[in-house]
């Protein structure tokens, strides 16, 4: 019997099998969490563009009636762009319910989104019929999530040689100097060890010295005092001989996140800006997806780091595109958020942090109408529950908690510029990525300010149908719908800007003499609509609010009332 066969019969007589889940018996849920989901993912590790592609195929395979997987386009190197679309699709239309987007990722380096949008995805999945409140939002609600719009840079900064800080932005090779060279890895991993790490060297006139109870650790020294090193930079050599280290990196000018088109301004202005708004090929596919779906009433993006939950807008000039009603509306989810995501802090790009010029955020509010955030993932009160640990308790956290698995130990190079020198300290995936223990708790916490957003966009209901009659074989029919949620199905910069269609209040099998809005059904003030009666435009259903239509009617039998909106869904009665 061959080796494998008789480790296969093993794991069958243990009562295992190497593709199912363990059997019910054999667990004891933990609350708030799957207990034997159908597809087992580790959330304590972050994947590659392809393995996130994976895991979308295996979840959509798993639930063929909860999720649907299609590419909106490709990136720059031709990689898919790949949506997880997520809800109950036999209990209604995906483009008749309110949809939620989520995207992460759109910088190279700030790569936990993705696995946050995945666990998203996964989480709403495997809670489906076991859950009442996930099972009653996939009912109403639909998701659409990108885990990584920027797979290209993704993968560019998993394997390239980079930093924590590298590449940030694109892959477009860029010739910094000018002098007709680049280096395609931005910098060289002199050790081999396949991290870029930092070089420092002995002196007598540093400005830092080597902690006394850790040596891998560097002080800064103050006053009058002198160090005993020098740092030199990032780890790297001079590629193309002209003198400068780490310089002609791929992706160094233009960034994803100031070419969209609200508020874009050119690169004199605003670095980055790229040619022209959506010239950033995954930033078109997904402007063309979101116009494809008019139904997105709110949306986040993914970044890191920070821990902060952001709204618009990024620069001064567009205070105006926010009005008290659509405020009113983000102070609310987002001092929930804070409550949510302890250590998390709602915040104003512009106003508590700088101003950024055609960014993602402003673009969804601004040009569309969607309330969105922007949340910066990861916070140093994770370390130990308290904001700003200072170098001591940082350096606790990497000692006892991590085992310095964070950290490359200094050790002696010689280096063709600077001579004898070391090199060493914190690898790329330490400081704006959560460590892996952190990483499932964090996404959960985002994953439930998303999904209490997505709860608060309009749930549209007929609250009453009060029939009239008028005599001479005339009715009066007037409906009353209510908005039971926080979110109106247009935000007020909507409706000022007419940026989406008003929605639609119209009844079917009757014939219609007459149709208004009724204004105030006290008073008995109406607004005839003359043309196409039988569809009465309403401007908006606010939120936590009712409006009213009416009709005037020839006497006839069954009718049905359709209440019509492109981000609250549709409603029938």
């Amino acid at each position: 019997m061959k080796i494998q066969h008789i480790i296969l019969v093993f794991i069958i007589i243990l009562g295992f099998s190497p593709s199912h889940s363990q059997t019910p018996e054999q667990l004891f849920q933990a609350v708030g969490t799957p207990v034997n989901p159908k597809v087992q993912i580790s959330w304590n590790r972050y994947y590659t563009a392809e393995g996130l592609g994976a895991l979308a195929k295996k979840l959509a395979d798993a639930h063929p009636n909860l999720i649907k997987v299609s590419s909106i386009g490709k990136s720059y190197e031709g990689r898919d762009l790949w949506c997880l679309t997520v809800t109950d699709y036999q209990t209604g239309q995906e483009m008749e319910k309110a949809a939620f987007y989520i995207d992460g990722n759109i910088h190279s380096n700030e790569i936990q989104g993705a696995e946050f949008g995945m666990y998203t995805a996964w989480y709403l999945a495997e809670s489906f019929g076991n859950n009442d409140f996930i099972t009653e939002l996939l009912k109403e609600r639909v998701f659409y999530i990108l885990p990584t719009i920027n797979p290209d840079a993704r993968n560019a900064y998993m394997k390239g040689d980079n930093t924590a800080n590298t590449p940030r932005s694109g892959m477009m090779p860029i010739d910094d100097d000018r002098d007709g060279l680049f280096d395609e890895d931005g910098y060289d991993d002199l050790n081999g060890d396949g991290e870029i790490t930092q070089m420092r060297r002995k002196t007598s006139y540093g400005q830092f010295r080597a902690n006394p109870s850790n040596p891998n650790r560097m002080d800064r020294v103050s006053g009058d005092e002198m160090g005993d090193y020098e740092y030199l930079g990032s780890e790297g050599i001079d590629n193309d001989g002209d003198g400068r280290i780490n310089e002609d990196r791929v992706g160094g000018y233009y960034d994803p996140n100031r070419n969209w088109g609200w508020g874009w301004v050119p690169e004199y202005t605003q670095g980055g800006a790229h040619k022209y708004p959506f010239s950033v090929p995954e930033n078109r596919a997904v402007m063309e997806f979101v116009m494809a779906h008019p139904n997105i009433a709110g949306a986040q993006s993914y970044h890191n780091s920070g821990g902060m939950l952001l709204r618009g807008p990024g620069a001064e000039v567009d205070q105006g595109s926010y009005t008290r009603t659509d405020i009113r509306v983000y102070d609310a989810l987002g001092k929930l958020g804070e409550q949510l995501i302890p250590g998390y802090r709602y915040l104003i790009v512009y106003k508590d942090l700088y101003s950024a010029y055609g960014g993602e955020l402003d673009w969804f509010h601004g040009g569309r109408g969607i309330f969105t955030f922007s949340n910066e993932l990861f916070s140093s009160f994770m370390l130990f529950s308290k904001q700003r640990p200072n170098a001591d308790e940082r350096d606790l956290f990497n000692r006892k908690l991590l085992f310095e698995d964070n950290f490359v130990p200094w050790e002696e190079y010689d280096h063709p510029v600077y001579g004898k020198i070391e090199i060493g300290g914190n690898k790329r995936n330490y400081g704006r990525n959560d460590p892996g223990f952190l990483l499932e708790s964090d996404a959960h916490r985002n994953m439930a300010f998303t999904i209490y957003h997505a709860y608060q966009m309009p749930k549209l209901v007929i609250e009453e149908v009060e029939e009239k009659d008028l005599g001479g074989g005339l009715k009066e029919i007037t409906v009353t719908v209510g908005n039971q949620r926080l979110i109106p199905t247009h935000s007020d910069h909507d409706i000022k800007n007419k940026i989406n269609r008003p929605d639609y209040i119209r009844i079917e099998g009757a014939d219609v003499v007459a149709g208004m809005r009724v204004l105030n059904k006290d008073l008995n003030q109406t607004d005839e609509q003359v043309y196409n009666p039988s569809q009465i435009e309403v401007p908006n259903i606010p939120g936590q609010s009712t409006v009213h239509v009416r009709w005037i009617v020839r006497s006839t039998g069954d009718y049905t009332i359709v209440v019509d909106s492109q981000k609250g869904g549709v409603v029938r009665k």
